[in-house]
């Protein structure tokens, strides 16, 4: 059974003072009516009276008497009264001061909020509580700041590799196509070169396109595919002879240790996405004439597929930006070949919609990428 639990007061410090402070201050205004009580009721304040009374006006002593039992002795409560409330007045105005110190407190970390101010704020012990959360919204803030900074420098990014990885094939439609618009007398054996290379710089464009609306679709249809039960085995023969003319390039081949009843569950359109892109990548990174050796076992609750071949060796650091959007190993963004920097990434935002991860790892020269599914049913 549920039981309500009352929430820590944060403020019980606050409470505090203000409550000793409030007990001081109406004491002291009690005491200090007293004080004015007793200093009339013993006559010291109509002797005070008669005596300025005199020395304003020159009158005798039995005149100003007269005139302070007709104004002031006539009207003693009301003169009491006044002077109380005189009192209190001071003293609720001092007390006051002392309460919205804290607002100004508060005022002043408001301020360093928007202000984006890099120290962190400082208020009275008994603020401590506002002061911890008001430096949490200020983390929260700059963080949200840096995150904000970052999208914006990768939508900078976006536009600057798009333009790169997109005028060069553009570049050579439009020049290809306007040869032939401008040579009427090429032979056909050269038409139908221009034709062949305009249409792979138009295929290459095809490819560059897809992957930009694929990062971003995928994403969107996070929560919305179906899964299923995948026999890995099959699903890598497949793919090993659908890659025969892609290992033809380069005279690779392809060697699966793979069990005939390995599965694992979820979709497999976008599996066998991610893994084409490995393969791609494994292709156009590794050496000539190598293997490429694709594994898939059960470890615990998880399914353990990795790509492994040689090739270049991976640094750390390229290591820890590969999966990066846009990110292509130095030299080869220079190239006209591959795609726009994105397999790697959809392969990550892929498995990530698994519920699972990848990584790489490379040393000596030997590269292998490992991903990690859950088992499932």
């Amino acid at each position: 059974m549920y039981r309500f639990r009352r929430k820590k007061d944060d403020y019980i410090r606050l409470k505090r003072k203000l409550f000793w402070q409030t007990f001081l201050m109406m004491s002291a205004a009690y005491a200090g009516i007293w004080m004015l009580y007793l200093y009339v009721l013993h006559g010291k304040f109509a002797t005070g009276v008669i005596a300025i009374l005199q020395f304003l006006t020159g009158w005798d002593y039995v005149m100003c008497l007269g005139v302070y039992r007709d104004v002031f002795r006539n009207n003693f409560q009301l003169f009491i009264f006044a002077g109380a409330a005189g009192l209190f007045f001071v003293i609720f105005r001092v007390f006051l001061n002392w309460f919205t110190q804290y607002f100004s407190e508060i005022d002043r970390g408001v301020d360093c909020l928007i202000g984006r101010g890099e120290q962190e704020i400082r208020m009275s012990g008994e603020m401590e509580p506002m002061e911890r959360k008001l430096n949490q919204v200020r983390q929260t803030l700059e963080q949200q700041f840096l995150e904000i900074r970052g999208a914006e420098e990768k939508k900078d990014e976006l536009v600057m590799y798009l333009a790169h990885d997109i005028r060069t094939p553009l570049t050579s439609v439009i020049g290809y196509l306007s040869l032939l618009q401008e040579m009427p007398d090429l032979t056909e054996e050269q038409r139908q070169t221009f034709i062949r290379i305009t249409l792979e710089k138009a295929q290459r464009l095809e490819v560059l396109v897809n992957e930009f609306f694929d990062i971003t679709r995928f994403r969107r249809e996070e929560a919305g595919y179906a899964k299923e039960k995948i026999d890995l085995f099959y699903m890598f023969l497949q793919l090993k002879e659908e890659a025969y003319p892609l290992l033809a390039r380069k005279n690779m081949s392809i060697t699966l240790d793979v069990a005939e009843d390995c599965t694992v569950r979820g979709n497999p359109d976008r599996l066998a996405r991610v893994f084409h892109n490995l393969l791609k990548n494994a292709v156009a990174y590794g050496d000539r004439d190598s293997e490429i050796v694709i594994s898939a076992a059960e470890e615990e609750n998880d399914i353990i597929i990795t790509f492994s071949n040689y090739g270049p060796e991976i640094s750390q650091a390229e290591q820890e930006r590969l999966f990066d959007k846009f990110y292509r190993m130095d030299g080869a963004r220079g190239t006209d070949s591959g795609g726009a920097g994105l397999g790697l990434a959809i392969a990550k935002e892929l498995v990530g919609m698994h519920g699972g991860t990848i990584g790489v790892t490379s040393s000596g020269g030997y590269t292998t990428f490992r991903i990690a599914l859950p088992a499932g049913e």
